[in-house]
């Protein structure tokens, strides 16, 4: 029966050694390649032609799918949900449009092509896409260092358009390149922090117009605004501004307090944004505030969107500083609309393509870009909106498109005596939602490395500029990468009782160890020239503990086998392999024997190209267990 096992053992022995070769670099590109062939139908020649046409259109545009099984009631809902979506976003667009210092009808344009590009190509049916807070200030507070808005607000504008296209432009090239993985950069955490950062950063800005300060900083750091706030206080300044504002965003606030707590009332905190423009531009055009020092937006323009492809500037001194600010927006615009759209997919039990996603943002900005749209993205709490109101498909986004547009070619002159006041306190009533404090906590209390990302992004973008925030919160997400990878842990392993399994002695104190065997388990998928010689040092380390606490304890037996349990490993360098290779040596001349337990395909194959198997005896076994096996003990 022992020589049957054996036998048994020796023939899986070969299975681990004698297993095809595993694809190379160049095949896994090309494999890469044809999955992307694959999911895009037009570039797959081999589908029937009767089918080809619409198959490509059908990728493209998924609104084709979907708009076959259209009914209705699915209709009266999305008029509903796009409507309610509109009273919204017409006085947040103008707000969001004066925090990037832009013209107020900015907001409107950036409100009505995005969305009808995006319901076209884009694959979720909730999210609603225009401008944003944290996008209007990353182009503020970016833009302005290359050209003074106020100066020269026609070159500001440009320079705009300009970011948008790059910002497009990588996104889409993000999708159709399939390197979503790229916003994987900025961590959960980073984000969390950079979020809460910029909220702040927004509000403080918006002090300008709560306060009716006229002359205030570009700079976007707390000590530089508290400074020109307090110095306004050294001068007369006019408190209607103030008392208008605190006014409404009170209003604005209990509205949203009752919405919460009765879910029926819904479209109360959606429509007073859009109730306290009417009632408060009312107030000041009755009484002539703006002679008693009251500051009004002005002259909106209204009309269609105007074409700008010949105000995109590509041939300036700043291209290549705009095309930075264009990736660090996209960036940042599609991690917020992807988390978005996915949260809500989730809820409603649907899959939410996320290189599709990139493609259709990537193609609404670029198409933007030509029609003075600034960057657009999702929005959390307008799409919370579009849920809340029952939305059942991206034609609410239409329904918004085509009231904003309405908007723009007949409200626009009734807008003259709107308070600047009114437009801070709906951004600032819009903040909260971007500071997730309990998120905060909980990053503290699972992960302190990423805590650490989490305020470091909170006080860059705080104390700094929102570039040095980002900057951080990428740099310490990184160097946690680079400790994680640099200097892997080890474990050691024992037999859990009753079992076939193998655990660290440490997290199951009831595993037992078998006396004259080391097992231990290398926690890294890599063993390369940055970590090889930190393992072989510390395998070495607990090899001679071992063999220390062996010798006082009068053990019978001291340590004769190390087997090395490699199953983490997903691949190795020939700095790694030289490390095991020393590793041989020491324990052959310490009368020591090294066996290899459960190596990835990757990494058997390498050790075979460099004979290391013969070398350690051809040690190299399917499992732990098969490794204690094939040495009876």
């Amino acid at each position: 029966m022992a020589d049957l096992e054996r036998h048994d053992c020796v023939e899986r022995v070969q299975w681990v050694l004698n297993t095809p070769k595993p694809p190379g670099l160049s095949q896994e590109l090309i494999g890469t390649a044809v999955s992307w062939r694959n999911k895009v139908p037009f570039l797959n020649m081999q589908s029937g032609l009767k089918h080809e046409l619409f198959s490509m259109l059908k990728a493209t545009f998924p609104i084709l799918s979907w708009c076959q099984k259209y009914k209705p009631n699915q209709f009266k809902r999305d008029l509903l949900a796009g409507l309610t979506l509109a009273s919204l976003c017409i006085p947040q667009s103008i707000g969001y449009a004066t925090l990037a210092k832009l013209d107020p009808q900015y907001g409107l344009y950036t409100s009505v092509v995005p969305p009808l590009i995006y319901t076209l190509m884009g694959t979720s049916r909730e999210i609603a896409i225009g401008p944003v807070a944290v996008i209007s200030l990353l182009l503020s507070s970016m833009v302005q260092k290359l050209e003074d808005p106020m100066a020269n607000p026609i070159a500001y504008h440009k320079l705009v358009l300009t970011v948008t296209f790059f910002a497009g432009t990588f996104q889409a090239a993000f999708g159709l390149f399939r390197s979503g993985f790229l916003i994987d950069f900025l961590s959960h955490a980073a984000i969390v922090g950079f979020m809460a950062g910029a909220a702040i950063v927004i509000g403080l800005q918006q002090l300008k117009g709560l306060l009716g300060i006229t002359h205030f900083t570009n700079k976007t750091d707390v000590i530089s605004v508290l400074k020109v706030v307090w110095s306004s206080f050294q001068h007369p300044w006019n408190p209607y501004n103030f008392l208008l504002g605190c006014s409404f965003l009170i209003f604005i606030l209990i509205t949203r307090f009752l919405g919460r707590k009765n879910k029926k009332l819904f479209w109360l905190p959606a429509i007073a944004p859009l109730v306290s423009v009417v009632l408060a531009t009312l107030i000041v055009f009755l009484t002539k505030a703006d002679k008693h020092g009251v500051n009004i937006v002005k002259h909106i323009k209204g009309g269609l969107n105007p074409s700008s492809v010949d105000q995109l500037q590509f041939n300036g001194p700043h291209v290549g500083e705009l095309a930075k600010i264009g990736l660090i927006v996209a960036i940042i615009a599609l991690t917020e609309a992807i988390a978005v759209g996915r949260s809500f997919a989730a809820i409603k039990g649907y899959h939410l393509d996320g290189n599709k996603e990139m493609v259709a943002m990537g193609f609404m900005n670029i198409i933007g870009s030509f029609t003075t749209c600034y960057v657009a993205t999702g929005s959390f709490s307008r799409t919370a909106v579009n849920f809340s109101a029952g939305c059942e498909t991206a034609m609410s986004n239409i329904v918004m498109a085509v009231t904003v547009f309405i908007s723009l070619e007949l409200l626009t002159k009734l807008l003259y005596y709107t308070p600047v006041a009114i437009l801070a306190s709906i951004i600032l009533s819009a903040l909260p939602g971007l500071i997730d404090v309990n998120e905060a906590c909980n990053i503290w209390k699972v992960d302190k490395l990423d805590f650490l990302a989490c305020i470091g992004a909170f006080l860059g973008v705080l104390f700094a500029t929102v570039e040095i925030g980002l900057l951080v919160a990428v740099t310490i997400s990184f160097a946690k990468i680079i400790v994680v990878s640099i200097r892997p842990g080890t474990e050691t392993l024992g037999k859990l009782p009753e079992t076939d399994a193998f655990g660290d002695v440490n997290q199951y104190p009831m595993a037992v160890k078998t006396p004259g065997v080391l097992i231990m388990r290398l926690k890294s998928a890599l063993l390369c020239f940055a970590n090889a010689n930190f393992v072989r040092e510390r395998i070495m380390k607990w090899v001679i503990e071992e063999e220390k606490d062996s010798k006082l304890r009068n053990a019978e037996k001291t340590i004769q086998i190390v087997i090395l349990d490699i199953s983490n490993l997903m691949d190795i360098d020939t700095s790694g392999i030289a490390s095991l290779e020393e590793l041989h040596k020491n324990f052959d001349s310490n009368g020591m024997k090294l066996a290899i337990a459960n190596p990835r395909w990757q990494v058997i194959h390498k050790l075979k190209l460099a004979n290391f198997v013969p070398k350690i005896g051809g040690r190299v076994f399917l499992s732990i267990g098969e490794a204690m096996a094939s040495f009876s003990v």
